[in-house]
């Protein structure tokens, strides 16, 4: 899942980068309205966490804007003002919660995963065969056995598990899991696939996960997908 951070503070932003990544999420940064406005336009996010307090415009209208789109993801607002009118009245605009500073990340994440599941038309298990990923408690087991996978692991399986059947390219997969683009050199997805197989395929009778030549990977049942 993605997220888009509107904050100018860059140690808060910084913190906060850091700390949603090593959650497992992809995240984008913008220092001001502007910036933005103009990346949740360019890139269909998640979750939006906004400042109130940004140096070319008021957080409220960026809120406003947001809200204007036909389709818009849940926002979270994040902002020093404390004082209920501030908290009403970003409510009353269209914001799903409101998180006053300083905050604990703890409650932040958790406000983050709350918004998440609220604003996901999605099962909150996904299956495949034996293997069943439960996407609020963040488990993985198959056969009935506990896998443990760090955050990056867990996202691309749930990725791919999302979309069963279909095609997967390592562009697509590091643009969806990491902030980053895809340079055509970086091994990064063969390295965490590795690691994915070795967890949810070694061992067991069926393989799940699928190298599609020239393109990348897949999950599916074996009678559907490409032999490994």
């Amino acid at each position: 899942m993605r997220i888009l951070v509107i904050e100018d503070e860059k140690r808060i932003a910084d913190f906060l980068g850091r700390g949603l990544e090593s959650a497992g999420y992809a995240v984008d940064i913008a220092h001001d309205g502007k910036s933005g406005l103009l990346l949740s336009h360019d890139c269909d996010y998640d979750l939006i966490i906004l400042d109130l307090n940004l140096p070319d415009m008021d957080g409220i209208e960026v809120l406003e804007k947001i809200r204007n789109r036909k389709i818009c993801p849940p926002v979270l607002i994040l902002s020093a003002r404390s004082a209920v009118d501030d908290r009403v009245k970003g409510l009353e605009l269209g914001a799903d919660d409101y998180l006053v500073k300083p905050f604990a990340f703890v409650e932040l994440l958790a406000r983050v995963r709350a918004l998440l599941r609220r604003g996901q038309p999605a099962p909150e298990k996904l299956q495949i065969g034996d293997l069943t990923l439960d996407c609020i408690r963040r488990k993985v087991t198959r056969a009935g056995q506990t896998i443990e996978l760090a955050p990056k692991e867990f996202s691309i399986l749930e990725y791919l598990m999302r979309n069963p059947g279909r095609p997967l390219s390592r562009t697509m997969i590091v643009e969806h899991v990491w902030d980053m683009d895809y340079d055509g050199l970086t091994n990064i997805v063969d390295v965490y696939i590795r690691h994915l197989r070795s967890k949810i395929d070694e061992g067991f009778p069926t393989r799940l996960i699928h190298t599609v030549r020239g393109i990348g990977y897949m999950m599916d049942l074996p009678d559907r997908g490409d032999k490994p």
